[in-house]
């Protein structure tokens, strides 16, 4: 990601990982710290039919989150793919490792606002390789729920009051079916 704004976009703020800018009469958020401001979101389900997923306090919300596993493209790694960035965050977050990774679709998070696009992948063949829990100080803990279970599991979690991904639908959606509709 460059360092600093194109030409014609006006620099507002600039913090650590984000910055504020402005062309015209429109505002948005950019991140500093990846490719293009391109995420990885990773549909996983284990041998057992568990699907993965991720709890941890997001600041931005003030409370607990539920996601499938994800992270940055291009954070901290030189010559990062979106395949690369899949596995590894899979394996950080989850403890769980994939043979194969399948780049489905990508688009924007929140169009209006910020420049980031996340990339969806089917994680495929897992295996278990370590504990997980995320990397300096994440603190995620890993849920592996049964598909079928997993809609009535994840709104158990919204009544308690933890706040849901909204792609965490379109990647439950995906387990079966390619972006298309077609089966898998």
């Amino acid at each position: 990601m460059s360092d600093s704004p194109t030409p014609d976009t006006e620099l507002l703020h600039a913090g650590k990982w984000l910055r504020l800018v402005k062309r015209g009469r429109w505002e948005w958020c950019e991140r500093t710290h990846s490719a293009q401001g391109l995420a990885v979101q990773v549909i996983a389900v284990t041998p057992d039919d568990r699907v993965l997923f991720v709890e941890q306090h997001r600041e931005a919300l003030g409370r607990k989150a539920i996601e499938m596993p994800a992270g940055l493209v291009g954070d901290d790694h030189d010559e990062d793919t979106i395949e690369a960035a899949a596995h590894r965050e899979l394996v950080e977050e989850t403890g769980w490792a994939a043979d194969r990774i399948e780049v489905l679709v990508g688009g924007p998070t929140t169009a209006g606002m910020s420049n980031e696009r996340i990339v969806m992948v089917r994680a495929r063949d897992l295996r278990q390789v370590g504990p997980g829990g995320g990397v300096g100080g994440e603190d995620i803990i890993v849920h592996a729920i049964p598909r079928a279970d997993a809609p009535a599991w994840l709104m158990a979690r919204h009544a308690e009051g933890y706040e849901l991904d909204l792609k965490l639908w379109a990647g439950l959606w995906m387990i079966d079916r390619n972006p298309d509709g077609s089966p898998v």
